[in-house]
């Protein structure tokens, strides 16, 4: 009975030992497969290339593209031409009254533009709206019928919350930090902001940096539309939004677009539209460690001459 005993209990032990080495070789074929254990820390680079006409190119391959991390040759362990990864879109439209005049041509073509790019089962979009104020007018969604909705209550202040107001000015500065901070920074895939503003911020907490940095931190492009009614500051003596919104636009790897005559705020969706579906995305490992965090500087190029890449210039480490 011993010997019988002691026999069977061999024939377990051997039949566990192999099936665990044949988990561990299965285990081992998948780690062949570009994937990451959640201890690496991978950094994501989206990326728009155009030539010197403005036309967007999509046929460049891995090996024709150079990305350094300060200063340093880095190793692109993921790369693919983008169009299908989960999208995160914040659309955040300025309703100071010097936008009063505009406000209909932007919630039209606002929702022409996510009926165009919103892809029910992957994408999700939240309406912000900032003035004196800043709220969430529609949370996180994939229903375009909710988007069209929240559009709808898009509106300046009535004369009754001026009177109510306890701060001041137009809070595009606030805005573009409490939407990285409060929504960005828990989404995952790609994500960016899309502000329908003239660019003014009279009276924000947080400066143009502080915004910059937000958004940087995490991990969105930043699209600024610059619509300006511009007999409301032709009134007041002028002024231009222009350099804050090229600024959040290019250091975060997004696009800066004024709104024209001879471009519409149509053809502007549809070059952004354009963008998004036309990216690059590579994934490195950085080939130093982060002991302390904080912002290291990036910089992709095209090894074929005469392209232009945008792509964010900095991002944050994490311990």
């Amino acid at each position: 009975m011993r010997r019988g005993g002691t026999e069977h209990s061999r024939r377990r032990v051997l039949r566990t030992m192999a099936s665990l080495l044949g988990s561990r070789l299965l285990l081992n074929g998948r780690q062949e497969t570009p994937t990451f254990s959640t201890e690496v820390k991978v950094v994501n680079v989206l990326a728009t290339v155009t030539d010197k006409k403005g036309a967007i190119v999509r046929d460049l391959a891995q090996d024709e593209f150079l990305l350094l991390e300060d200063k340093r040759p880095q190793t692109v362990s993921y790369f693919a031409r983008e169009s299908d990864l989960p999208l995160t879109l914040g659309l955040m439209v300025d309703t100071s009254t010097s936008q009063t005049r505009v406000l209909d041509a932007e919630r039209g073509a606002s929702f022409r533009f996510m009926e165009t790019v919103l892809r029910p089962r992957q994408d999700r979009v939240f309406l912000m709206q900032f003035d004196f104020r800043i709220f969430i007018r529609q949370p996180l969604t994939a229903s375009l019928r909710q988007l069209n909705d929240a559009l709808a209550y898009v509106e300046t202040p009535s004369r009754s919350q001026f009177q109510l107001q306890t701060g001041g000015g137009t809070l595009l500065y606030d805005a573009v930090v409490t939407a990285a901070q409060d929504v960005m920074t828990q989404q995952q895939g790609r994500k960016a902001l899309i502000l329908l503003t003239d660019g003014v911020d009279t009276g924000s907490e947080a400066t143009l940096a502080e915004a910059t940095d937000a958004a940087q931190r995490a991990d969105t492009l930043v699209y600024s539309i610059l619509f300006s009614d511009s007999g409301y500051y032709g009134l007041l003596g002028g002024a231009d939004g222009r350099h804050a919104l090229t600024r959040l636009a290019d250091e975060t790897g997004g696009s800066f677009f004024e709104v024209s005559k001879k471009n519409g705020i149509d053809q502007v969706f549809g070059s952004i539209q354009e963008e998004l579906r036309s990216q690059y995305n590579l994934g490195y490992v950085s080939d130093r460690p982060v002991t302390t965090p904080g912002f290291r500087r990036i910089e992709l190029m095209a090894k074929r001459k005469g392209l232009v890449v945008r792509a964010r210039d900095r991002y944050w480490a994490r311990r």
